[in-house]
């Protein structure tokens, strides 16, 4: 029988109450002494690098972003896991790439080693809250539910949806709760439930969220933002409610908030609605991409859908601005590591747009990581490439707990004495359509070192059986017009051969007998 009454017991209970409940003040002033300091991790769905004028983008889309700068780590090139929410969100989270926690796959999850190999095991001594308004990082989120002290449900913080309610009731039965709440409380197309009582209740309360969201519309001139098709929210929601939920947590606390914007559907707030419609601004024509879907080009839909983005940008940084100013206010700040970062990229180009593609050029790999340390006062610009997966050592060093041997990256600079390291390989991997307990033949790799980055195309239809390899001055040529591979053969053979020398590793495991 466990008898020993932890620390971790009392983070656990104290959430349950107030604060000024849980414990007498001398015990509380001992128990929450910060130890180590908070870390909070914010994620901006779809946030690409390539849109953001704090890294050179035209359209002045992160004047909020550019103040904070001035007292942040700013990381100029760093790079995704892959280029969609499942292995972008899993290797944030676990420090590993998408070939090694698997959860590359649409709606993937990560392999059960993982489970007890992850942010939240390595900082089990923290009070661990976690939140997502995307489905798919909120299901890779449900398989660590079991390492956090709040998982805070998916639509509990959306303007329409009274899911959270069984969710939240009998949050350890989850999928079997809710079925039963359909059947019981939701009026069929017949006009019955099996409760008559209650669902009639439902359909008043479901009335009344339809007038409130109603009310609400004319803030967004092109309708609410949304996920899927009806489960509508407000950013500026969210934001107060970890505000205020954070100012109360157990200390020291790490949290990991992921929202949905700038992702699709982009509706951005009345404020930023028409910024920059007919601006002048022109991206540069690209040549279609055998993987495009537009085979007219669609030039002005694309230009189009880039304003309605940029726009969107404009509403996400305006309340991440607006999140930091109350942190700092409230005190927070004094002894938390804020991080801001997203999940993967957008592109509108070559006949692209979103980042539901085999391609892994720039804008859709390329996203924000700023860091902003307790007590820094002044900027720091780091243009070394880097990775998601460096985000967990370096907040394991920074904080001072140990580091995990599981982890691939590294600890990111000015933190590391290693950086910058010449020698250094960024890897990404797309490989939606492979399968997920099997050897990477289906998907496209990328490797970043020094200036250049290489793509390997294999396994597609489209190809033909053909090859597809290109390789990119990124530093010369950062829009990635000129295609090298057949220019710098040495130095795409170099990249190629070590890409496949990690391919082979990596699939080793997998390969049958």
């Amino acid at each position: 029988m466990k008898t020993q009454f932890t620390r971790r017991d009392f983070l656990k209970l104290a959430s349950l109450f107030p604060l000024s409940i849980a414990a007498p003040s001398y015990l509380d002033s001992r128990i929450t002494q910060q130890e180590h300091q908070n870390i909070l991790i914010v994620v901006f769905d779809a946030f690409s690098a390539s849109n953001i004028s704090l890294h050179g983008y035209q359209r002045k889309t992160t004047p909020n972003l550019a103040r904070l700068a001035e007292r942040a780590v700013v990381y100029h090139n760093h790079y995704a896991g892959g280029n969609f929410t499942a292995p972008g969100t899993a290797s944030l989270l676990t420090g590993t790439l998408p070939w090694k926690h698997r959860a590359f796959n649409h709606g993937g999850r990560v392999v059960d080693t993982y489970l007890n190999k992850n942010i939240f095991t390595a900082f089990e001594n923290y009070y661990r809250l976690t939140y997502s308004h995307n489905p798919m990082a909120d299901g890779l989120l449900r398989q660590f539910k079991n390492t956090v002290d709040d998982f805070v449900p998916r639509s509990k913080l959306f303007l329409n949806d009274d899911s959270f309610i069984p969710s939240t009731i009998f949050e350890n039965d989850d999928d079997i709760a809710t079925i039963s709440w359909l059947r019981t409380l939701k009026s069929k197309e017949e006009g019955f439930s099996y409760s008559l009582f209650f669902s009639h209740i439902l359909n008043a309360f479901e009335k009344y969220q339809a007038r409130e969201v109603a009310n609400l519309q004319p803030q967004f001139p092109i309708g609410m933002p949304r996920v899927f098709t009806d489960s509508y929210y407000m950013l500026e929601n969210a934001i107060d409610w970890f505000g205020n939920t954070l100012n109360n947590l157990p200390k020291p606390f790490l949290s990991y908030l992921h929202f949905m914007p700038p992702h699709a559907p982009y509706r951005t707030h009345r404020e930023f609605y028409g910024r920059f419609k007919n601006d002048g601004w022109t991206s540069i024509r690209k040549p279609l991409d055998l993987f495009s879907r537009d085979e007219d080009h669609g030039l002005e839909r694309t230009l189009r859908k880039r304003v309605l983005y940029d726009e969107f940008i404009l509403y996400a940084d305006r309340e991440f601005g607006r999140f930091f100013d109350f942190l700092e206010s409230s005190g927070l700040l004094n002894n938390t590591w804020v991080i801001l970062t997203s999940d993967h990229g957008e592109m509108f180009e070559r006949g692209i747009n979103g980042h539901t593609t085999p391609v892994l050029y720039e804008p859709v790999i390329r996203i924000p990581l700023m860091i902003f340390e307790p007590g820094l006062k002044s900027r720091l610009d780091v243009h070394t490439p880097t990775s998601a997966i460096d985000i967990l050592p370096t907040l394991l060093h920074v904080t001072g707990n140990e580091p995990k041997s599981w982890i691939e990256g590294t600890v990111l600079p000015p933190y590391s004495s290693e950086y910058p390291d010449r020698d250094r390989k960024i890897y990404i991997l797309e490989a939606r359509k492979n399968e997920k307990y099997g050897p990477l033949t289906i998907g496209t790799t990328a490797i970043v070192k020094s200036n250049y980055k290489l793509m390997n195309f294999f396994g597609y239809e489209e190809l033909g059986g053909e090859k597809r390899i290109e390789l990119y001055d990124i530093k010369a040529d950062p829009e990635e017009m000129t295609n090298l591979s057949n220019v710098k053969r040495e130095t795409t053979s170099e990249m190629l051969h070590e890409l496949k020398l990690k391919l082979s590793e990596v699939d080793e495991p997998y390969q049958k007998n």
